[in-house]
C-alpha cells in the first residue's frame, strides 16, 4: 500500500451521482408524467423501487466504470464488521437509533410543536377511521392496537433492511468511503447533502413535507445530513455498511411514532416534528456533539484506514459546528 493519500476518484464519484440521480428520476417519472403525483396508483411500488437506485449505481460504477482496486466486498463494506467492539455499533444502530426516533414526539411537545395523547390515542384513532377501518375499533380497544404496533417496532430494522440496503450500499457503502480523501467531516457532511438532494423527485411532489412544496428539499437535505453523520459513523467505525443498513431500517420503521401518539384535531408540521422535523434533529445533533467531544468523531483507527491512509482521512477534518 502506498503511503501517500489516494486522490478522489472523480470519474467514479461523478458517474455514481449521475446514475443514482438519473435512475431515481426515471423510476418515479410516471408520477410526474401522469400529473397525478403521489396520488398515482403505482406510487406504492415506485417509491420502494427508487430506494434501489443507489445500489444499482454502485454496481454499475464498480463493475464497468471505475472498478475498486481493493475489491467490492471490502471497499463497499459488505463484511459484517471489523475493529474492537464492532458489535456495539450494531446494537446502537438497532436500539439507539430507534430510541432517538421514538423520542421525537416528546421533544416536539417540549417545544410546543406537537400534542401528545397517551391515553385515548385520538390521533391514531382518527387515522384508522379515515382509512375505513373504524369498525375494527368496536372489537379491539385502540390501546391494544397501539401496544401491538409498539411491540412490532423491535422487528422494524430487520423488516426494512432490504429496502434500506438499496440506499445504504450506495450512500455509506460506496459514496462515503470515496469521499474520505477530503477528510472525515467533509465526507460525512457532503455524503449527507448528496443523499438528501437525491430525494428531490418525490419531495417536490409533497412527499414528507406536503406543506412545504418549494422548500421541502432543503429540509430533507438537513435531515439527511444529521442522520447521515450517525449512519456514517457506524460505517467508518466498523468498516461495514450493515450497521448503517440496520440504522436506516430502524429510522424508517419507527418514523410513524408521530402518527401513533398524536392528538386528534391538533395537526403537526412534519417540518418541525418527527425524524423529518427540526425538533427531531436535536437529540441526534447532541449525540454527534458528544461523539466529537469524546473524540469518537472523526473515527480514530478506522478499520478501513488501509483503504485511505491517515493523511487522507484526517487532512481536512473540520470541527463540528
Amino acid at each position: 500500500m502506498s503511503p501517500t493519500a489516494r486522490p478522489l476518484d472523480r470519474k467514479g464519484l461523478v458517474s455514481f451521482i449521475l446514475l443514482a440521480y438519473g435512475l431515481a428520476w426515471l423510476v418515479v417519472s410516471p408520477l410526474w408524467v401522469s400529473g397525478l403525483g403521489l396520488r398515482h396508483p403505482l406510487v406504492g411500488l415506485l417509491l420502494p423501487l427508487m430506494m434501489f437506485t443507489p445500489s444499482v449505481a454502485t454496481l454499475v460504477v464498480t463493475r464497468f466504470i471505475s472498478p475498486l482496486p481493493d475489491g467490492i466486498r471490502k471497499a463497499t463494506g459488505l463484511r459484517l464488521g471489523r475493529g474492537r467492539r464492532w458489535g456495539w455499533y450494531w446494537l446502537f444502530a438497532w436500539v439507539g437509533v430507534m430510541g432517538l426516533v421514538l423520542a421525537t414526539p416528546f421533544v416536539g411537545t417540549l417545544f410546543g410543536c406537537y400534542q401528545l395523547d397517551l391515553t385515548t390515542f385520538s390521533g391514531f384513532r382518527a387515522v384508522i377511521e379515515a382509512a375505513g377501518a373504524g369498525p375494527a375499533l368496536q372489537q379491539t380497544p385502540i390501546q391494544a392496537i397501539v401496544l401491538g404496533q409498539l411491540a412490532l417496532l423491535p422487528l422494524a430494522p430487520a423488516i426494512n433492511a432490504l429496502f434500506a440496503f438499496g440506499e445504504e450500499w450506495g450512500w455509506r457503502g460506496y459514496l462515503l468511503p470515496r469521499l474520505l480523501p477530503l477528510g472525515q467531516w467533509p465526507a460525512l457532511l457532503l455524503s449527507g447533502v448528496i443523499w438528501g438532494l437525491w430525494h428531490a423527485p418525490v419531495i417536490l411532489l409533497g412527499y414528507n413535507y406536503p406543506n412545504h412544496m418549494t422548500t421541502g428539499w432543503l429540509l430533507m437535505t438537513g435531515m439527511c445530513v444529521v442522520w447521515g453523520v450517525l449512519f456514517g459513523w457506524t460505517r467508518l467505525a466498523t468498516g461495514s455498511v450493515w450497521p448503517a443498513v440496520i440504522a436506516h431500517g430502524a429510522l424508517n420503521g419507527a418514523a410513524g411514532i408521530v402518527v401513533l401518539l398524536g392528538q386528534a384535531n391538533a395537526p403537526y408540521d412534519p417540518a418541525l416534528v418527527g425524524v423529518t422535523g427540526i425538533t427531531g434533529w436535536i437529540l441526534p445533533l447532541l449525540l454527534i456533539g458528544a461523539l466529537a467531544a469524546a473524540k469518537r468523531l472523526p473515527v480514530p483507527d478506522a478499520p478501513d484506514a488501509d483503504l485511505f491512509p491517515p493523511e487522507a482521512t484526517h487532512a481536512l477534518d473540520l470541527p463540528l459546528g
